[in-house]
């Protein structure tokens, strides 16, 4: 965790992202900035789905695509959309702390359970579903996954700013990340 950047002034937002929508992301979010107006998004934020984050930010500032761990290597053609037709300038890619994909293996047991308990799948069908999916969705660390995510949407979107970004659960704020 010390790579992490805390963001409690202006000053503290990296200067690649000063003057962007990622810099107003961070300001809204952890320096309660007065939100503006917007008629159409300016940034993609992709950020897991866990039910404990959520972000201060006005109507109609960006996109937002959840999924598990902020993976949106399976989320690309949403992504492209979202730059191609919405117009998204920038991209605030967002991993958590004590998340859920980081070692999924250690939640096998629990993942099989709740199937078969919460959706009514028989324990070899949930087994099964595990075995097949878990690895892709299996992230490893949150920070070194969220850098190599950005690095790859770099590659991919080479005129998009893309920013690595941390909410930390514990305190609720988005922190930049040391690259």
């Amino acid at each position: 965790m010390n790579r992490l950047i805390r963001v409690s002034s202006v000053d503290h937002i990296p200067r690649e992202f000063r003057d962007s929508p990622i810099a107003r992301l961070l300001e809204y979010h952890n320096l309660n900035r007065p939100f503006d107006s917007y008629t159409s998004a300016e940034l993609l934020i992709g950020m897991c789905m866990d039910s404990r984050k959520s972000l201060r930010i006005p109507d109609n500032f960006a996109f937002i695509l959840r999924a598990g761990g902020g993976n949106l290597r399976y989320s690309e053609f949403k992504v492209s959309y979202a730059i191609g037709i919405g117009g998204a300038k920038a991209i605030a890619l967002i991993g958590h702390t004590n998340c859920g994909m980081v070692n999924l293996a250690s939640r096998k047991d629990q993942f099989i359970s709740g199937l078969v308990t919460h959706g009514g799948w028989s324990t070899s069908e949930a087994e099964e579903h595990f075995l097949h999916f878990s690895s892709m969705f299996e992230i490893g660390n949150e920070i070194d996954f969220v850098l190599s995510e950005a690095r790859r949407l770099r590659v991919r979107y080479p005129k998009i700013l893309v920013a690595p970004l941390i909410y930390r659960v514990e305190d609720n704020l988005l922190y930049s990340l040391e690259e």
